[in-house]
This record gives C-alpha cells, structure tokens and sequence, in this order.
C-alpha cells in the first residue's frame, strides 16, 4: 500500500469516501447534509497536509493532518482519518495512522492530539490505544449521534517526542 500526498485528481475518490461516513453522522461533528464541494474544501483546506492510501491504483482511505491550535500550542498535530466503506478491517486505517505518526515527526510536532473522538467509534479509540494514545478527557454526552443519542466524546493525547 502507498500513502501519498493527494491531488487535484484524487478529489472524486476522496469524495467517495469521506462523503458517506459525513452523511451517516456516526463519527465526524461536520454536518451530514453538507455537499460535495464543501466537505472536500474542508478535507483539503489550505490549513491542512491530505493524504490518501492506494493500493493497486484504487484509493482505499486519506487522512489530513494539522496544528491542532495556532502560536503557542502549534507544536501538537492533529489529524482526520477516513476509510472506504469497502477496506474496513483490512489494516487501512492503522497505516495511515502510522503513517500520520511518522510524517507528524518529521514535521517536527511534539505531540498529537485528537480533540474529539466519539466513544462509540471503538474501532477508531482500540486503534488509536494500540498506538500508544491516551485518553485525557472525556466530554459527557458532548455528540449527538443519529442511533445511540448523546454519547461521550474522548480527548485523546500521544507525545511524539524524539
């Protein structure tokens, strides 16, 4: 699997994933009824490092990765993970997560902190857990999820100190 940078041409694929799991609601505060051309704006703003892994030519998830503030707390990262519906299970995810890691290092990040991970996603905190993240706050009943109701959203912290 290759994890490289996204291009002008990678927008449709990266439209095909991140445009359901944005419509279902599930795992991302961004609004499910947003269109095409505002999820990829977000996905691929200016602010942001995106990512995508290929495998034999077809892009099967992306990630983006920036500050998580600006001036002082600028040295942490933080990063969104999307996956296609079709390479759940089949270790995606975890790449990108590796890949994230690394790349945060050599850009010189001393941290990375994700800010708002909902607790019923417990593929994504087991993963990121098994990376060495740990939990630092939990936001009582903070998302509303389309299914469950109000569930908890976790702060999640890992040091990337050399």
């Amino acid at each position: 699997m290759l994890i490289r940078p996204a291009t002008p041409q990678d927008r449709p694929a990266i439209w095909s994933i991140i445009g359901p799991v944005i419509r279902a609601g599930e795992t991302y505060t961004l609004d499910p009824a947003q269109g095409e051309s505002e999820a990829l704006a977000y996905w691929l703003g200016p602010d942001k490092e995106t990512f995508v892994a290929e495998e034999d030519g077809t892009i099967l998830g992306t990630y983006y990765l920036r500050p998580n503030q600006a001036g002082g707390g600028s040295h942490v990262c933080n990063c969104g993970y999307m996956t296609a519906a079709n390479a759940t299970g089949r270790g995606i995810a975890r790449r990108m997560a590796e890949h994230s890691l690394a790349h945060a290092r050599t850009r010189g990040y001393r941290a990375m902190q994700f800010n708002f991970v909902v607790s019923t996603n417990d593929s994504a905190v087991r993963l990121w857990q098994s990376l060495g993240f740990q939990t630092v706050g939990r936001l009582p009943r903070a998302f509303h999820h389309p299914t469950q109701g109000y569930v908890d959203a976790l702060v999640m912290f890992h040091p990337l100190d050399h």
